[in-house]
């Protein structure tokens, strides 16, 4: 209190020299003030602790850090419970972060690595049998089988396996390859984004591998096995379906007329390897197939126009719908004309253009409400029509065929 005076007079001589402002009155006043009257003196309080923390966020945080330190310690040593709670932040976030980082560089090269395939042993056999389409593959089997035994010769049970087995495998590569190109376009379709090659189930390696080792030991068993002209056939049909009717689905609707012709090849084969020649009963048998395709793939393709639109196709029922009903019907009277024909060719007894009449009418019947009514219904019969026509109409002209020693008596007749 007795050097307030001196400091006045200093503040004077500095207050007249320089001058002074408001703040520093003011906190002269309380410096003044607090030293003289403790009364007036403000105490402060501390603030009592919440029980409920006003951030959530926070007591995240802290749950998260405690998890962290529990699984990633700092120290190799743990340490008391009392020395935990005592950890530095700033350790604390560093760990972190590191964690952080090493999850990431982790994932990061994951990424770039090549994934390993997995592939169940028990599953394949059910892959190859999608992969190969063996339903169409059973068809082209059948049909096969029907021209060998419509030929005029005996019966020959070693050959007709050998050519049933040789023509399955060289079906089995040529639909093996026709996937492995139309991936990244069976991928847009629902008919068939469930392949093998398209989810992923086999490699695009294994595919072609199993692909070529069928169709060498099939081409080889039809060539050697059987002969020359059935071998050269099967390899002209693997080579049809795969290079030209596979990339001509994509640029004309000539892919189906294409398409046609690899179907009406395998009967043909089925000929060539009983006779041994190409006559005019191996092109009825293939005209036969020939037409029978178009009702049965236009009506198919009619339902499936938005799936072969997406995929990028270009078929007749996307392009020219018009045509393709009217290709359709079309097709259906030339199975009864090539029907008629088989007695003149000397295939079949005049038996057989009657017989099968009633069921040529039905599928031209369906045929031509398919033309004039256009929708999924029409087409769904068509469709289904087809499946059972095929069969029964092949049944039907194995039954009424001219027997071989008919045949042999009719040449020593002439003779």
């Amino acid at each position: 209190m007795q050097q307030m005076p001196c400091k006045f007079a200093c503040l004077f001589k500095i207050t007249k020299t320089r001058g002074v402002t408001f703040q520093q009155l003011n906190s002269l006043k309380r410096t003044y003030v607090a030293q003289n009257n403790r009364t007036l003196c403000q105490q402060s309080k501390l603030k009592p602790k919440s029980s409920a923390s006003p951030f959530p966020e926070g007591e995240h945080l802290a749950l998260e850090k405690s998890v962290v330190r529990e699984v990633r310690p700092v120290s190799p040593l743990v340490p008391p419970p009392s020395e935990k709670l005592e950890i530095n932040e700033g350790l604390e976030s560093t760990a972190v972060a590191g964690d952080l980082e090493t999850v990431v560089g982790t994932s990061s090269k994951k990424e770039k690595q090549w994934k390993e395939m997995k592939l169940n042993l028990d599953e394949l056999p059910g892959i190859l049998a999608r992969l190969s389409k063996i339903k169409l593959t059973a068809l082209v089997v059948s049909t096969a089988s029907a021209g060998f035994a419509m030929a005029p010769v005996p019966f020959d049970l070693q050959c007709f396996l050998l050519a049933s087995l040789g023509t399955g495998l060289s079906s089995c590569a040529a639909n093996s390859i026709n996937q492995f190109f139309e991936v990244p376009f069976d991928s847009n379709m629902n008919r068939t984004k469930n392949r093998p090659l398209v989810r992923g189930q086999i490699s695009p390696l294994l595919a072609v591998s199993f692909a070529v080792s069928c169709a060498v030991p099939g081409l080889a068993l039809l060539t050697f096995g059987v002969n020359p002209l059935t071998g050269a056939l099967g390899a002209f049909n693997i080579v049809l379906y795969t290079c030209c009717y596979t990339p001509l689905k994509r640029i004309s609707i000539v892919n189906t007329w294409v398409g046609a012709v690899v179907g009406a090849i395998p009967p043909v084969m089925g000929w060539t390897a009983a006779t041994g020649s190409l006559d005019a009963g191996a092109l009825l048998l293939g005209g036969i197939l020939y037409s029978w395709q178009f009702p049965h793939f236009n009506a198919l393709s009619w339902g499936l126009r938005e799936d072969y639109s997406r995929g990028g196709y270009c078929m007749m029922s996307v392009t020219h719908p018009a045509m393709c009903r009217r290709v359709a019907l079309r097709h259906c009277f030339a199975l009864i004309g090539l029907s008629s024909l088989a007695p003149v060719l000397d295939v079949t007894t005049w038996t057989f253009p009657i017989i099968s009449l009633p069921i040529n009418l039905y599928i031209s019947y369906l045929g031509f409400r398919f033309y004039k009514d256009a929708d999924r219904s029409s087409s769904r019969k068509l469709f289904f029509c087809s499946l059972w026509h095929l069969p029964l109409l092949l049944l039907l002209m194995l039954t009424c065929k001219k027997s071989f020693y008919e045949k042999d008596n009719k040449k020593e007749t002439v003779n």
